[in-house]
């Protein structure tokens, strides 16, 4: 008798193991035939008129414990406003990032490169870090430093390639 109850606890327990098994087979392949129908629509990469802007030139001023950055981005319609804001990130040195983001309305625009220009300003510690994310996505920021005697509201950037 207490070999039928061993034999009959084991097979339960064999059953309850298989059904587990079972049961977590079925769910991936359940969350796999979900991610395949979702991935056609994630696999379309969407293009934007601004993809081939991965790189910000802007002069850097740092006067009166305030950096400045002042420049201009080339933008693919006169319709395209470029707006920018800043978020310093509390540490030391302080890290900032300038976000740009483009604001257009209109329904038929000119498709003529036009420059949009910017100036942020951020009062952080002179050893602060800069980068630029332009549209949601991280794109390069070369900051080229300020000549001896120019000021931010008399600049013009003349930068080749």
């Amino acid at each position: 008798m207490p070999n039928k109850t061993a034999i009959l606890a084991i097979v339960l327990f064999a059953f309850i193991v298989i059904g587990m098994f079972v049961y977590a087979y079925l769910k991936n392949q359940e969350n796999q035939l979900q991610q395949n129908q979702e991935s056609p629509m994630a696999d379309e990469e969407v293009i934007t008129p601004y993809d081939d802007i991965t790189r910000i030139n802007a002069k850097h001023f740092f006067i009166d414990d305030v950096h400045t950055l002042t420049g201009e981005i080339l933008m693919p319609t006169p319709c395209d406003l470029l707006e920018t804001s800043v978020l310093v990130a509390e540490s030391f040195p302080e890290q900032v990032t300038v976000e740009f983001s483009v604001i257009n309305n209109a329904e038929f625009c000119a498709q003529v490169i036009t420059p949009q220009r910017f100036k942020v300003e951020a009062k952080v510690s002179e050893n602060a870090t800069f980068k630029a994310v332009f549209q949601g996505r991280e794109v390069e920021l070369n900051l080229i430093p300020a000549a001896e005697g120019e000021l931010p509201d008399d600049y013009e950037i003349f930068i080749k390639g």
